[in-house]
């Protein structure tokens, strides 16, 4: 192949959004790699770059020139109808002398020469360009009349390109690639030189531009730690806005700015999301963990004042947005939640589900139902239902309005302001709860009877007016609601029959498929959770039980007896039992007369035995939800059926014999099927 060396690519722009970086660089990897692979080529490493105003790639290691390859494209066969081979060789270009004959089959060999390595960059470059998938890209100047022109994110102002020292000549829409670049905006002036893909991060860097991203992170991330410990304070870390502030600066500097303590006031939720949403700054805490009147801005700039006049318009900018924030908080709390939920009748959740006070008042009678059923233990029925009626109220105020993220919370707010519990207060707040796996799953009673209802209503209604989840659509945030319910009853130990439940919230006919819904989610959620799904499908299939919370018990029991040697060998000896079963009609030896009379095998009688003290064992452990003490009942069977194997014959001659042993491995069978379906069990 001969010598190698490293490629450069940056193709310098106006800024490009922070949200859209780290997908243009697996997007300018993917691109580059692709057109090597078509020309035969491919890098020892390809590194990709973003900062606000450049996107780069450095690769290593690329040969200088691909090799000759010869291509070889199979023709008809000999004796082939003269059309078949007019069309061959049109579609090669060669005379029929041209071809190679080989096992009865003509062959076109096309030689073709090796290329320049820069020879394919220069056709690439313009290719990955006009290919890039930018979310949104934009055409400017006088050539953007055009829909032909080229389409960048921001203006594209340069390219560089190198191979090893040398330039790669393009060009797209006017813009030559070359060796120059720009540094940071304001602390470089004029052009830099590039002389290889070597000197790229330092050159930029004495020009006040950090290329790689970690690099950025890291200083952000370490000194938005300092900036807060030097005032005596503590980061609130936020590792979004280290990433995000990454994506806006090429050479950060972190900086700590105040806020009048008067804004305190204001839900710290509130400031919080003010700093982080509008303006990308990070929060503090005092040593005792309460809100800082403190942030930490980062500048994209060195200031020559230690940054006293960023942090003052800073400063100043963000005051402006607490303002406002503190003027919704008073205007809110004027008004009673109760007089705000009245609101909610003009507010439609679904054209088809009527208005959000439509779910509201279903959501309270449910909640109220699940603690007078005892479903959900230790709250008041009046407490739910209070908490439910005003647990969307919120959304009417005039903070949720400008931060809906602060739905609940606010209502939360308001509502220990006018006087609520802290059970009803914290109810309203946490019912949302959980969003999404990982989400804090809420144990409070009366917080856990309403954020059950409402997600329990919402699948009931949504598949009651036939729009479940249909394959990768779920526009309703269906499955979401059903993890979230499934969480609640489990983390919670909530003894219920699912059906009783879903019979409860009025959907009809369409409950059966919910079931089938809720369950299937339930499989999900688990072998995501390391229960294997061949235990969960052995458990299910036994049929006639809905309570999850005692069906994953048996689960999670069966796994740990399984995941045993002697788990192992009971499972092996039951597929021998049920493949000797299959097709017979054993009949099931009860009398001792017939054991008498029909065998004196002493591993026979040690079966026998050995059953009739574990069937009642393991059915009574069952019924006591002892789902262990039921596995070890079972696991007493293992040593008498391994000699029952060892010293017997199953398909005696003697009729009788074979019919009774067969009665004893049906026994067997039946007694280990009481706690799950062994045949769906791997291994």
């Amino acid at each position: 192949m001969g010598s190698v060396t490293d490629f450069l690519l940056e193709l310098r722009s106006e800024e490009i959004p922070a949200r859209m970086q780290v997908k243009a660089k697996e997007d300018l990897a993917r691109l580059f790699n692709d057109a090597l692979a078509k020309a035969g080529l491919a890098a020892v490493s390809v590194e990709t770059i973003a900062t606000p105003r450049r996107l780069a790639l450095i690769a290593t290691g690329l040969p200088m020139a691909t090799e000759a390859v010869s291509e070889e494209t199979k023709g008809p066969k000999l004796g082939a109808p003269p059309q078949a081979m007019e069309g061959f060789l049109r579609k090669t270009g060669l005379t029929q002398d041209q071809l190679i004959e080989r096992d009865g089959v003509y062959f076109a060999v096309v030689e073709k020469a090796g290329r320049q390595t820069a020879d394919v960059l220069a056709e690439a470059i313009p290719a990955i360009i006009r290919a890039f998938p930018w979310p949104k890209s934009q055409r400017w100047g006088a050539a953007s009349a055009s829909t032909e022109s080229l389409r960048w994110v921001r203006p594209l102002q340069d390219i560089v390109a190198l191979l090893g020292d040398d330039v790669v000549p393009c060009e797209i829409d006017g813009i030559y690639s070359g060796a120059e670049t720009m540094g940071h905006r304001f602390h470089h002036s004029g052009t830099i030189h590039i002389a290889n893909a070597a000197d790229y991060a330092a050159k930029l860097r004495d020009a006040h531009v950090l290329v790689h991203f970690s690099e950025r992170c890291r200083i952000i991330r370490d000194g938005a730690n300092a900036a807060a410990e030097a005032a005596g304070l503590n980061l609130v870390e936020d590792e979004g806005l280290v990433i995000e502030n990454a994506g806006l600066t090429e050479w950060p500097v972190p900086m700590l700015g105040r806020f009048d303590p008067g804004f305190l006031a204001v839900p710290q939720e509130v400031i919080q999301l003010t700093a982080r949403v509008n303006q990308k700054y990070f929060v503090c805490h005092d040593k005792a963990g309460k809100l800082a009147n403190a942030f930490v801005c980062t500048a994209n700039i060195d200031a020559h004042d230690n940054g006293a006049a960023i942090v003052a318009g800073n400063e100043k900018v963000l005051a402006a947005r607490l303002s406002d924030a503190k003027f919704f908080w008073e205007q809110d709390l004027k008004v009673a939640l109760d007089d705000q939920a009245k609101k909610l009748a003009q507010i439609t959740f679904h054209e088809k589900l009527g208005s959000v006070a439509d779910k509201v008042d279903r959501v309270a009678n449910l909640a109220r139902w699940l603690v007078e059923e005892g479903i959900v233990k230790g709250a008041s029925a009046d407490d739910a239902e209070r908490a439910a009626r005003l647990c969307k109220a919120d959304l009417v105020t005039g903070m949720v309005g400008e931060f809906p993220e602060l739905q609940g919370i606010m209502g939360g707010y308001y509502a220990r302001a006018q006087g609520e519990s802290d059970a009803v207060a914290d109810a309203i707040r946490d019912h949302y709860k959980p969003v999404g796996q990982g989400d804090d799953v809420p144990t409070a009673p009366v917080t856990v009877a309403v954020s059950l209802a409402d997600k329990l209503d919402t699948l009931a209604q949504f598949f009651a007016a036939g729009m479940p989840p249909t394959g990768s659509k779920d526009p309703f945030a269906l499955r979401r609601a059903a993890i979230g319910f499934l969480s609640l009853l489990l983390q919670n130990d909530l003894r219920c029959s699912l059906k009783g439940m879903l019979v409860a919230t009025g959907a009809g006919a369409s409950f059966a498929i919910l079931e089938e819904f809720l369950i299937d989610r339930l499989k999900v959620q688990q072998r995501e959770a390391g229960v294997r799904h061949d235990l969960i499908d052995a458990v299910f299939s036994l049929g006639g039980e809905d309570d999850l919370v005692r069906l994953l018990a048996r689960v999670k029991a069966l796994q740990a007896y399984i995941s045993t040697a002697e788990g192992a060998n009971l499972l092996a000896a039951y597929k021998r039992a049920a493949n000797i079963l299959k097709g017979s009609d054993p009949v099931s030896p009860v009398l001792d007369t017939a054991r008498d009379a029909l065998m004196a095998d002493p591993a026979d009688i040690a079966l026998l035995g050995a059953l009739d003290i574990a069937e009642p064992q393991a059915k009574k452990a069952l019924e006591a939800e002892q789902f262990e003490d039921a596995m070890a009942a079972l696991a007493t069977l293992r040593a008498p059926i391994d000699r029952f194997f060892e010293e017997v014959m199953v398909n005696d001659e003697d009729a009788a014999k074979r019919a009774f042993r067969l009665g004893l491995l049906a026994r067997f069978r039946d007694a280990v099927s009481q706690v799950a379906d062994f045949s769906k069990i791997e291994g």
